[in-house]
């Protein structure tokens, strides 16, 4: 068995991951299920209300789950995958917890491979938050992983500048991290 596929049994059956991103460790669960999104927010001692954003493995999966102008896809291709989560007006496909009732989803699409062939095995996406209780430093390596999880994706240590969040409807940065002086310029070149 391969750790995709050990990883994808976890989250059919609403268990959850830990797994690298280009920056931190991810705490994933099937975004599809209200179930595995119930226990993100219960493990990490998240309120209920504060939004999660959503892992994809390509361009086809933002499309199912999110409205995407023409603007938006240029952004996208230009930065995904990366250290990157985009906020796009949601679909109704994902539970509206994810969302926090703005009617908004944030979406990031990992430049790690083994990431991203899980969630394309799983066919779903996945939630994408740190593996921290909320509050605490997101986790970087496997011993600062403090929530309860069900299988450990090893990616090794990782850099831990979080990704630079977009609101690409209003075209402006909501927090900024990794690769923030070329997406900023980006930005400027738009107005």
């Amino acid at each position: 068995m391969s750790i995709v596929s050990d990883a994808v049994k976890v989250l059919r059956r609403d268990g959850l991951i830990v797994y690298p991103t280009e920056t931190v460790y991810g705490l994933g669960a099937d975004a599809l299920s209200d179930y595995a999104v119930q226990r993100v927010y219960e493990v990490k001692g998240r309120p209920m209300g504060k939004p999660i954003s959503v892992a994809v493995s390509d361009e086809e999966m933002i499309g199912a789950i999110a409205e995407v102008s023409d603007e938006a896809w240029k952004f996208i291709r230009t930065f995904l995958p990366g250290p990157v989560t985009v906020v796009l007006p949601v679909k109704s496909c994902l539970p509206p917890v994810l969302s926090g009732g703005t009617g908004m989803i944030g979406i990031r699409m990992p430049d790690n491979q083994v990431t991203r062939d899980i969630i394309a095995e799983l066919d779903a996406p996945i939630t994408a938050t740190s593996a921290n209780t909320s509050g605490t430093p997101a986790p970087v390596s496997k011993e600062q992983v403090n929530v309860a999880y069900d299988l450990f994706v090893d990616g090794g240590d990782l850099s831990g500048t979080p990704s630079t969040v977009v609101d690409l409807e209003a075209r402006r940065i909501l927090r900024p991290g990794d690769d923030i002086e070329r997406i900023a310029a980006y930005l400027r070149d738009l107005e």
